[in-house]
């Protein structure tokens, strides 16, 4: 309750995102306030039936101070499911042109996993178009040189026939679902609740869902992010679960080693696993309060510089 679905045209397709519902925020008959409050925009990573659902216990909590923007990528979620999958520099684009038509100022951004990547890619393209980024877990999977594309469950993923056959059989299943947020996702699996399933189940179920996960999993949108954060100027915290499986927390202290200029934080979780803000939403709520106050203060002095 509270939010509302709307849709954004893009050059690739239409985004589906929710928005706060003014008449639930702001009932009166005054000019609303979210037309003037600052953009919060979140991002979900990627993963066997990923949507903006993924945020859905966290942004909820900063209705009041902006206008926050959850998006489904294309191919994911209640967006539009191209039959052929969109590449790293597609997906790029349309990030770009959501925020470019959504947010009338440069936004704060939230994103995870690899979509986290892909936005330290948008800032160093676009520097000016973001304020500052708050990054769960970011990695290219193609970190520091590694080829993430080699294991076996990539090469089976290639094979025409077999890979429909899998994601259907066991990616796109409730049972499929818990085994991967229990074995990837959560370092508790007693939090993973039987909504949580079910919302991931919906998305993973959708007409050409598979094309968008398929391609994930075969790690066709994988490159190394250690070659863009050297060039990161945008103020930036990251976020780490300490018990992450896909992407340790080692790996993101060798990543974050190579942003100083932009880093305001490195946070570790301990305990939690790559998505904290479904397994600790409490948590995660708490320190995007703080992150958001040090991005506001660090982007403020640079506009005083």
């Amino acid at each position: 309750p509270g939010f509302r679905r709307q849709s954004q045209v893009t050059s690739l397709g239409t985004l589906s995102f929710v928005e706060p519902d003014p008449s639930f925020w702001a009932p009166d008959p005054s000019p609303h306030k979210t037309e003037s409050l600052p953009e919060l925009v979140f991002l979900h990573g990627f993963g066997g039936g990923s949507s903006s659902y993924e945020w859905s216990k966290v942004y909820p909590a900063f209705v009041n101070q902006y206008r926050v923007l959850a998006p489904d990528l294309l191919g994911w979620g209640a967006s539009d499911h191209p039959d052929s999958p969109c590449s790293l520099e597609d997906y790029l684009k349309i990030i770009g042109e959501f925020l470019d038509q959504q947010c009338g100022q440069p936004p704060i951004v939230v994103a995870s996993s690899l979509t986290a990547a892909m936005m330290v890619q948008v800032a160093v393209q676009h520097p000016d178009t973001i304020k500052g980024l708050i990054l769960v877990a970011p990695a290219g999977l193609n970190d520091f040189g590694a080829d993430g594309s080699q294991s076996f469950i990539n090469q089976i993923v290639r094979i025409p026939f077999i890979d429909k056959a899998l994601y259907g059989g066991a990616i796109a299943t409730a049972e499929g679902i818990r085994f991967f947020l229990a074995q990837r996702q959560f370092a508790d699996s007693n939090k993973i609740s039987d909504e949580m399933v079910q919302a991931y189940l919906e998305s993973a179920q959708q007409t050409n869902a598979d094309v968008a996960a398929l391609a994930f999993v075969r790690g066709d949108l994988n490159f190394d992010l250690a070659e863009y954060l050297p060039q990161l100027t945008t103020p930036t915290v990251i976020l780490w679960g300490e018990a992450a499986q896909l992407t340790d927390v080692h790996l993101g202290k060798r990543l974050a080693a190579l942003c100083s200029e932009a880093l305001i934080k490195f946070e570790v979780l301990p305990k939690i696993g790559l998505t904290p803000q479904l397994e600790e939403p409490g948590i995660t709520i708490g320190l995007l309060q703080q992150f958001l106050t040090d991005i506001n203060n660090s982007s403020n002095s640079m506009s005083r510089r």
